[in-house]
């Protein structure tokens, strides 16, 4: 191949400073999620398990529209797994239904942004 314009071998390689907003982004996120109540931390480990499990290219999380019905059987999912530890507690069905969608939503966000970013790369 020939290239009309030179380009030196020390621009060919990354950048480290392109991933430090990444790294600052986790390290806020890490903070955050150290102030979650017993509850919900519990809960956003079970989403985050989940979500690890259907990290992988062509996921249906990182479908452009992902499927409603879809996210509900992800979320039914999560409930039956945390139903039996959150059992003591006195939580609303509802409430707990609501927690799991927004953890889950705000997770697969949060993914979805980190792939789009890094992809770029």
């Amino acid at each position: 191949m020939y290239y009309d314009k030179f380009l030196p071998f020390y621009l060919t390689y990354a950048s480290p400073a392109l991933y430090s907003g990444e790294r600052m982004q986790e390290r806020e996120f890490a903070l955050m999620k150290s102030y979650f109540p017993d509850t919900a931390l519990k809960v956003q480990e079970k989403v985050e398990e989940e979500c690890e499990l259907l990290d992988y290219e062509g996921s249906r999380l990182y479908d452009e529209y992902p499927d409603r019905l879809m996210m509900r059987s992800l979320c039914r999912q999560i409930r039956e797994q945390v139903a039996g530890e959150l059992e003591m507690q006195e939580i609303s069905d509802r409430f707990l239904d609501d927690l799991i969608e927004v953890l889950l939503y705000q997770e697969i966000s949060r993914r979805r942004c980190r792939r789009r970013r890094c992809r770029g790369f």
